[in-house]
């Protein structure tokens, strides 16, 4: 019964702190972060409609099943990269 009183607890602990708003950051963006705020408000949009020929949608439906020829390996090889490493 403890071990539930204290999951509750945790969980509401957990949700007051996401219900409040993260702190503001200065104004000051790179150009990748106002790219991304322009991309996602739709600021910029075209106000024509954008179409794709049969091709193009052949095309490009190809790519995507290519996709799936390439063998997915057991086991991926990596090793530890630092700055020692040059």
């Amino acid at each position: 019964m403890f071990r539930y009183l204290m999951v509750l607890a945790g969980c509401a602990c957990v949700s007051m702190a996401m219900a409040q708003e993260p702190p503001r950051r200065a104004e000051v963006q790179t150009a990748t972060e106002a790219l991304l705020r322009v991309q996602s408000s739709g600021e910029q949009a075209s106000n024509r409609l954008q179409v794709q020929t049969a091709q193009e949608r052949d095309q490009s439906m190809q790519r995507w099943l290519d996709t799936y020829k390439y063998v997915i390996p057991d086991f991926y090889r990596w090793t530890k990269m630092t700055s020692s490493n040059d």
